[in-house]
């Protein structure tokens, strides 16, 4: 036993997606196309005292069950503590990064021995199963822009990805339930999902992927009216804005937000995906 290690995990913007239940949590997830951030989520892990586990983000002991059921799948009582370049609720994939960061430092602090898809599997089935999200684990664990072509784990997922790197602004003004969104009726949902993952896989370029998800926001409904009226004003300027998946943010590529007069936070497509200090 080790006794530590630290994971870095990269934040993930959902564009757009459809969404595929199963009884399996490994098997069931989305479809979809997103952006892999520069910011993300930093997680360390050392073995509990007294085989209490304890989660903490940010300075704050808090509970996040994609985590915890991490931690008990490997057998492994710890202390996980996190920082986080992002916000919560927001639609940056931060529980998913954590339960991936997490699963990539017990594996090495307690040595299970486990491969990358074995981990990535426990990650993705344990935000499925606490109904956190259904696809950002996956997509963080290969980065850059991912196109996930098919749901669930490793073991059932195609991915594929755009080839190119951007510049990414953000501005966050509030939290949406992804519990609550996936938990209601999704047939809508998924159909526009289906029809924007059509087109990106016949044009798989940054600027199909921001029309891509502009229109699967407008279709589904979720745009609310702050959302609404910045990405018009990113519109106005002639950048490319649109909704994440699923929080109150507006991210644009290039200087779509500056342009527009917002002070937005500044990163970066993340070049590769989730990996070991």
């Amino acid at each position: 036993m080790r006794e530590e290690a630290t994971a870095f995990v990269p934040g993930h913007i959902t564009g757009f997606f459809s969404a595929h239940p199963d009884d399996d949590p490994t098997k069931a997830g989305s479809r979809g196309a997103g952006l892999t951030l520069t910011d993300g989520v930093e997680v360390t892990v050392e073995p509990a005292v007294r085989a209490e586990s304890t989660i903490v983000l940010d300075g704050e002991e808090i509970e996040i069950d994609p985590v915890t059921t991490v931690l008990e799948t490997l057998d492994a009582p710890a202390r996980v503590e996190a920082e986080s370049d992002l916000p919560i609720g927001a639609g940056f994939g931060v529980s998913g990064a954590m339960a991936l960061g997490t699963a990539l430092a017990a594996n090495h602090v307690f040595e299970r021995k486990l491969s990358e898809n074995e981990l990535v599997t426990i990650a993705h089935g344990a935000e499925v199963q606490a109904g956190t999200g259904l696809g950002d684990v996956v997509a963080q664990a290969h980065g850059g822009i991912p196109i996930r072509l098919e749901p669930g784990g490793p073991q059932t997922n195609t991915l594929d990805a755009i080839p190119a790197r951007a510049r990414v602004e953000y501005v966050t003004f509030g939290q949406l339930s992804t519990a609550e969104v996936l938990s209601g009726e999704t047939d809508r949902l998924s159909a526009a999902g289906t029809e924007a993952l059509s087109r990106i896989v016949e044009e798989p370029t940054l600027r199909s992927f921001m029309y891509a998800s502009r229109r699967f926001a407008r279709e589904t409904g979720l745009l609310t009216e702050d959302v609404k009226g910045t990405i018009e004003d990113v519109i106005a300027v002639d950048g490319q804005a649109s909704m994440a998946m699923l929080g109150e943010t507006v991210f644009a590529l290039g200087t779509g937000l500056s342009d527009a007069g917002y002070d937005p936070c500044v990163c970066a497509t993340h070049p590769a995906g989730a990996l070991l200090r």
